[in-house]
């Protein structure tokens, strides 16, 4: 997932196109130092400091976070470097993208500590342990609810709205190739529509003036309008991002309004479980065992909700009141069994391709 989320977090281009970012003090060591561990992730993963201090209290220690863009690309990366990983664990992974990593070997078998509080559909590599899931949320169409009520629209509800004239040009989403939330719409939309008609549904959508970006900050904090951190500087008052994105837009309000700026188009959402594995090769093997425990302990999967704006996936964790009051609960997200993705994800997104970016 996840999701996925923090609106305010920004990369920082390095080599290889990975972020350092040095968490409690790290020096950037990529594993070799004993007292460091490091977590390879998306852009989007966030943590209170404070949270990390006490892993680094608890366990001796310290977290360096390499963040590579979106998930697309984070798992791209560490494909690219299996072997020779840039860290210990890797986060960010989820049911779209999984079969690739689990096909490509790229993680050490581990069973976390805390696993028993973990639901059993979200523990989708349950014989084998090889990742560990940490959240889930639901890939939606998020709308900015200021633009449609000064433009007298009704906001979109489903997958079928969006093709309609008064939407023409509005939505801005994510390339499947390089995205897990684009990637997530376009299973929705296979869900949807079926493997005979999510081709069609697509052809009308581009007709409609859809716009692809790179990736989920770009979409959601530089083109979309309703996005806080981007100051509504974006014209795009429909965006792909998730069920759980309005508390985000109310979070540090005073006094808290009634309803959250942005809202839901609850009928085109996708549902997403995020992993995260010891990485095959990793130079600081214990501490990456102790960092995937730690990712389970109710302390971090309490800090989740309001730090990426996702559900822990530990049944025991307690969510935030922001979170729940202005966050949709999706009782009936699309959904795409592992196994079928596992067997046509490459060429779907290939067809994607071919019908949307060209």
């Amino acid at each position: 997932m996840s999701t996925t989320r923090r609106i305010t977090v920004t990369a920082l281009a390095v080599a290889a196109g990975m972020t350092a970012l040095a968490a409690c003090g790290s020096g950037g060591s990529g594993g070799k130092d004993p007292k460091t561990v490091t977590l390879v992730s998306h852009d989007s993963f966030n943590v209170s400091k404070s949270v990390l201090a006490e892993f680094t209290e608890q366990t001796g220690y310290k977290v360096d976070v390499l963040k590579g863009g979106d998930a697309g690309k984070a798992v791209n990366q560490a494909i690219l470097s299996k072997g020779n990983p840039q860290g210990d664990v890797f986060f960010g992974i989820d049911n779209t993208l999984l079969s690739r990593g689990l096909k490509e070997g790229i993680f050490t078998p581990y069973q976390a500590k805390g696993l028993e509080r973990v639901p059993d559909e979200l523990q989708l590599d349950k014989a084998e342990h090889r990742v560990t899931p940490v959240d889930y949320g639901d890939t939606c169409v998020n709308y900015d609810r200021a633009y449609f009520a000064a433009h007298k629209i009704a906001p979109p509800e489903t997958f079928d709205d969006l093709l309609k004239p008064e939407y023409k040009g509005l939505l801005v989403t994510e390339n499947s190739a390089t995205s897990s939330p684009g990637l997530a719409f376009q299973l929705g939309t296979i869900a949807a529509y079926g493997e005979s008609g999510w081709q069609e549904y697509w052809k009308k959508l581009k007709a409609n003036g859809v716009e692809v970006v790179d990736g989920w900050e770009q979409a959601y904090n530089e083109r979309f309008s309703g996005s806080a951190a981007g100051k509504g500087k974006g014209d795009k008052p429909l965006v792909v991002s998730y069920a759980s994105s309005p508390p985000v837009e109310v979070l540090g309000k005073k006094p808290e309004p009634e309803e959250a700026p942005t809202g839901v188009a609850t009928g085109t959402c996708f549902r997403q479980i995020e992993f995260a594995g010891l990485l095959k090769g990793a130079k600081n093997e214990k501490g990456g065992k102790a960092l995937l425990d730690f990712l389970l302990s109710k302390q971090f999967q309490e800090d989740v909700p309001l730090q990426m704006f996702v559900n822990p996936a530990r049944k025991d964790a307690k969510v935030p009141e922001l979170f729940t009051k202005y966050g949709e609960k999706i009782d009936k997200p699309q959904t795409v069994a592992p196994e079928t993705i596992t067997k046509n994800r490459e060429q779907w997104i290939k067809q994607w391709s071919s019908l949307v970016l060209k």
